[in-house]
């Protein structure tokens, strides 16, 4: 099974850079892909996140069950996205894709085309540091699944 995380905005070097790189290094049960996408042209105001949701849709392979990260969806525990991901490797699904929206959140065609929405609580989360704390949880997922003490719940 391949994950692949979408997201708007370029991820600049700094902490967030380094630790999102320092987990990733440690994922080892899936192969672990990060597309970052910006727009080209500036788009109107009040279809920025249309347009950012056209760019993501356009990435997602055929077949594949899509995670959408945004502030409206079910909160998942820790032990729920491991479930989650064990559900969908046990069923042969070939590739996840997580996304991540910009700071204008989601459109409603990323919305319609989610298989799942999930939300990491009701706070706003910087969307730069929301892709460290996805590859953080993908990896606690794993970690999970295998038994290992990282997860200590």
């Amino acid at each position: 099974m391949q994950i692949l995380i979408g997201a708007i905005g370029r991820l600049r070097a700094g902490p967030e850079a380094a630790l999102l790189e320092h987990f990733q290094k440690r994922i080892t049960a899936w192969p672990l892909a990060l597309r970052e996408f910006e727009l080209k042209k500036k788009a109107a105001p009040d279809r920025v996140s249309d347009a950012e949701g056209e760019l993501l849709l356009a990435a997602i392979p055929d077949g594949a069950h899509v995670v959408v990260l945004d502030e409206t969806g079910k909160i998942s525990s820790s032990a729920g996205i491991a479930k989650e991901m064990a559900d969908l490797q046990d069923s042969g699904c070939r590739n996840v894709v997580f996304l991540i929206g910009g700071a204008d959140g989601h459109g409603d065609a990323v919305r319609a085309r989610a298989d799942r929405m999930i939300a990491f609580g009701r706070n706003t989360w910087p969307h730069m540091l929301m892709r460290t704390l996805l590859v953080e949880q993908i990896y606690r997922a794993q970690q999970i699944i295998a038994r290992h003490p990282y997860h200590r719940a």
